[in-house]
């Protein structure tokens, strides 16, 4: 890592939080160790994971994407392990290429290891608040199989919800039955989800309107998670018998999270969109000497 002192921001998406590290050229590594260190809410910056901001052209994973995306979102869970998407992720990145001055309000692609996601920037309100920022999230993929949710010695039955990163839904009469969500609720069969998953505990709220809790693998219970509420928001459509590529009818429903409120819908294609607000609250450097001596 460089010996120059390293700029950051800090940002969040309904309270889903991440420290955004510029590094346009691809010349800054970060280890595991580092990012977890970073992600420390008591002896590092704190967040619930790292955007590095790298051109598209710059970074081996994403090179292929160049042309049609010029940035490419490095996303790294708290605990410094690599995840293919992050929804609120996606929203706060636009937020900082907007924020940098790199895009005008407007449609944006962005480059990440589930793929391109496409955005749209909102025109900030006359009074200078941010608009929101939606994206497109792809289509879910329902794998068949049972999936069971157990928590406090009860099993529930439970949805298996690819959003280009893997989610099991299970639903509840209270949020309050997802108990402690800090370590891992268990889910089986493992053989569903080799690599873990995030796990979304869901109650209604009223006609398509739902609230959720969530697991998120690799970081703990977090105040949100886009690719998780995208994964409630489609579970629920079904439990409710309405898939729009039945219907030919679009579905929105609203998903209430602790940090807040998002939008999802899915469309009679399939694809799924979320809109939400994502803010930039600092900004400053760093000194590598520092992490380099708390990871010695």
């Amino acid at each position: 890592m460089s010996t120059a002192q390293i700029a950051f921001l800090k940002g969040h998406g309904t309270e889903n939080d991440f420290v955004i590290i510029p590094d346009h050229d691809g010349r800054i590594e970060l280890s595991p160790a580092a990012v977890a260190r970073l992600c420390d809410r008591r002896a590092g910056l704190g967040a619930d994971g790292v955007l590095r901001v790298v051109r598209s052209a710059a970074h081996p994973e994403a090179r292929a994407m160049a042309a049609e995306a010029e940035w490419f979102m490095d996303y790294r869970n708290s605990d410094g392990s690599i995840a293919e998407m992050c929804g609120n992720g996606v929203r706060v990145f636009a937020r900082y290429l907007r924020h940098a001055g790199l895009v005008e309000a407007g449609d944006l692609a962005v480059a990440t290891r589930a793929g391109i996601r496409r955005a749209h920037i909102a025109k900030d309100a006359p009074d200078g608040t941010p608009g929101d920022i939606t994206v497109g999230m792809g289509r879910a993929v329902l794998p068949g199989g049972e999936v069971t949710v157990t928590v406090g010695g009860r099993s529930r039955p439970a949805r298996n919800v690819n959003m280009g990163n893997p989610h099991a839904v299970t639903f509840v009469d209270h949020l309050d039955d997802a108990g402690s969500l800090y370590d891992a609720p268990g889910v089986a069969p493992a053989a569903a989800y080799p690599d873990g998953t995030n796990v979304e505990f869901v109650a209604d709220r009223g006609p398509r309107h739902v609230a959720m809790r969530v697991h998120e693998r690799g970081s703990g219970e977090t105040r949100s998670c886009g690719t998780g509420a995208c994964a409630v928001m489609v579970a629920t459509a079904r439990r409710d018998g309405l898939d729009p590529s039945v219907t030919g009818l679009p579905v929105t429903y609203t998903v209430d999270v602790p940090g807040g409120r998002l939008v999802i819908s899915e469309a009679p294609d399939g694809t799924v969109e979320m809109t939400g607000p994502a803010v930039i609250v600092a900004e400053g450097v760093f000194d590598p000497s520092w992490l380099a001596a708390a990871l010695a």
